[in-house]
């Protein structure tokens, strides 16, 4: 065989090597339903349970005061305490995903976060008095103690649910969902675009 013709016939084997490669490929990739890869990403999700996308730590100042015998006190509760963010994918259900086969947008709806905590960070916790005549020989502290608790915890989680947490935690949400489905459909050759919402909430 001459060189000539051993050259072309190496060249007709690699462009038959190469077409019949990308058919393979194309016939690989035809065989992912987008539908069936975003179930599946759903299924993977719901597995993870709980996802936490953000977590932010709040500082409580609260004062309680109380009169007796014409006798006043006060004591002032400084509580630090760390909120977490919570989303339920367990909640997510095949109707919470729209997949729009012709604009390939997939669009899913999430469940309403929930706050976990506060988480108390006990060492950081500081405390002023005043009045310790009647401090000392009354109960008020144990009373002023327990009233600065529940209003602490309560101040912790009212500013866990300001705007601008809440905002944050839901971005963080939105973006951590949308990769969950958004790679998968890309590992499989699917250009699709995916938004993750928040249901709007009930009015009245």
């Amino acid at each position: 065989m001459s060189k000539g013709l051993f050259r072309a016939a190496v060249a007709l084997m690699l462009a038959l090597a190469l077409f019949f490669g990308w058919r393979a490929w194309q016939d690989w990739q035809s065989g992912y339903d987008p539908e069936t890869v975003v179930a599946a990403s759903l299924q993977g999700l719901q597995e993870q349970n709980v996802l936490v996308p953000f977590t932010a730590r709040y500082v409580a100042v609260v004062t309680s005061t109380q009169s007796r015998l014409g006798l006043s006190a006060k004591k002032t509760l400084i509580m630090p305490g760390t909120v977490r963010y919570e989303l339920d994918l367990g909640k997510l259900k095949q109707s919470d995903l729209d997949w729009d086969a012709a604009a390939r947008a997939l669009t899913v709806t999430l469940p309403p976060l929930r706050l976990a905590g506060p988480e108390i960070d006990i060492d950081a916790i500081s405390e002023y008095r005043d009045g310790e005549i009647l401090l000392t020989l009354t109960d008020a502290e144990r009373t002023l103690d327990a009233a600065n608790r529940r209003a602490a915890q309560a101040e912790l989680i009212k500013q866990a649910k300001a705007t601008t947490p809440m905002r944050l935690a839901q971005r963080a949400a939105r973006t951590a969902v949308e990769q969950g489905f958004a790679m998968p459909l890309k590992a499989a050759g699917i250009d699709a675009t995916v938004t993750a919402r928040f249901a709007a909430a009930p009015s009245g």
